[in-house]
């Protein structure tokens, strides 16, 4: 009809409201760190998935610093899963996939191994029925797979008398307050967990320049660009500039510098095309700084002394890769490890060293201290002299088990 107005009305699409969901789970303090233990089955089955559940779960799907929203600890300690299932392999018991959620985005880092969250994947499997534990049985051994390494570890664990993990003993370790039973972590053959190669620069020592500031003079360090069940850089204490020393490693101006030689050494070890894609992932590789003892009586008691990294912040021990990667690298001769424990001299006057072999003792202990104490590693070397297993030990706990639920 003339002079008829009509009008179109716009329908907004429907929001479908956020459903409240249940995922089993356990949470456990295994050595010191603390993570939560998935089964493989209660996740979605591509890996891809993974992500927007564990983050809602941890609580670092909304990028909140503080995780406030799910159960992280908001630390690099404390925000970490490992997902278990039966393995089909014939070398192994459990396959296990190491889980670092990123604190303040949601991202998940599953390119690199944790061994402490990884000794409490044994007693887990126990618990939960994977491993068939018979009766009369004191202590059990779990042939694990970790997924992010290929590489396979073997735990041996101890059982009470009705088959389920003893958590009891007198086991203390540095960084923890609490002591109970050891659960033994051999880890064999570790060289080359991600790059194929003990050394992947193809030197045991490398010299990397690097600048404090835009405008100064590069200055340089000196590493060692070691895999040995993680990828780590290990720093040379004695080269690293005057400010590093007194204002310490926790320093902002410390991390940053920390942070530069990590980004050059990934590009090293092939980990990286670039600094700026080092940057994406700051968990691998990993950095630890490498210092001698502070005191003649020290240097009796330990063979150097360590400060490592996590994620941009000085980590309050040492992960326990750490501590198989520096046994590895203390009985490699030319390491920074290997000069500190042998009480080198003039560090400043040494050049690029080439890889080495060196005649060594069926077994080595290489003893190291770290910011929550000391630390023992046993280093079993075969008839050549390489690493064949790397020995250490840790403790765990079952501290809750059930649903924990997230909005998705």
């Amino acid at each position: 009809m003339p002079g008829l107005i009509t009008s179109t009305t716009t329908v907004a699409p429907q929001v479908v409201p956020k459903r409240r969901r249940a995922l089993p789970a356990v949470w456990m303090r295994a050595g010191t760190s603390k993570g939560l233990y998935l089964h493989r089955k209660d996740l979605p089955q591509s890996q891809q998935d993974w992500s927007s559940v564990i983050t809602r779960v941890m609580g670092s799907y909304d990028a909140d610093p503080k995780q406030l929203d799910g159960i992280g600890g908001a630390t690099s300690t404390t925000s970490k899963v490992a997902v278990i299932s039966r393995s089909s392999r014939p070398d192994a018991d459990v396959d296990y996939t190491f889980v670092q959620v990123t604190i303040g985005a949601p991202k998940l880092d599953m390119t690199g191994n944790c061994g402490n969250i990884a000794s409490g994947v044994g007693p887990f499997a126990v618990d939960e029925g994977l491993i068939n534990v018979l009766p009369g049985q004191k202590q059990v051994q779990v042939r694990v797979f970790n997924t992010n390494t290929n590489s396979v570890m073997v735990e041996t664990v101890q059982v009470d008398d009705e088959g389920h993990f003893l958590e009891d003993g007198d086991c203390k370790l540095p960084g923890l307050c609490s002591v109970g039973s050891r659960v033994q972590m051999g880890f064999s053959k570790p060289a080359g967990a991600m790059t194929g190669k003990l050394l992947p620069s193809g030197r045991a020592m490398n010299t990397i320049l690097v600048q404090a500031s835009f405008n100064s003079e590069p200055i340089p360090i000196q590493v060692s660009l070691v895999d040995a069940a993680n990828p780590f850089c290990l720093v040379d204490s004695a080269t690293l500039p005057n400010f590093y020393h007194k204002e310490g490693p926790g320093a902002t101006a410390s991390i940053n510098f920390i942070e530069k030689i990590r980004r050059e050494a990934a590009v090293l070890m092939g980990l990286a095309k670039s600094t700026d894609e080092a940057a994406l992932t700051r968990g691998t590789p990993k950095i630890a700084v490498l210092s001698r003892p502070n005191t003649s009586n020290d240097r009796s008691s330990v063979d150097f002394q360590v400060v490592a990294y996590s994620m941009g912040k000085v980590h309050g021990s040492l992960q326990l890769t750490g501590a198989v990667c520096l046994g590895t690298a203390a009985c490699t001769k030319g390491t920074v490890a290997y000069e500190l424990r042998e009480g080198s001299s003039d560090v400043r006057k040494r050049q690029d060293s080439p890889i080495e072999s060196v005649d060594m003792p069926e077994l080595e202990t290489v003893r190291l201290r770290h910011p929550g104490g000391d630390m023992d590693v046993d280093v079993r070397l075969d008839a050549e002299s390489q690493v064949e297993e790397v020995v250490v030990f840790r403790t765990a706990r079952r501290l809750f088990e059930g649903k924990v639920y997230y909005l998705g």
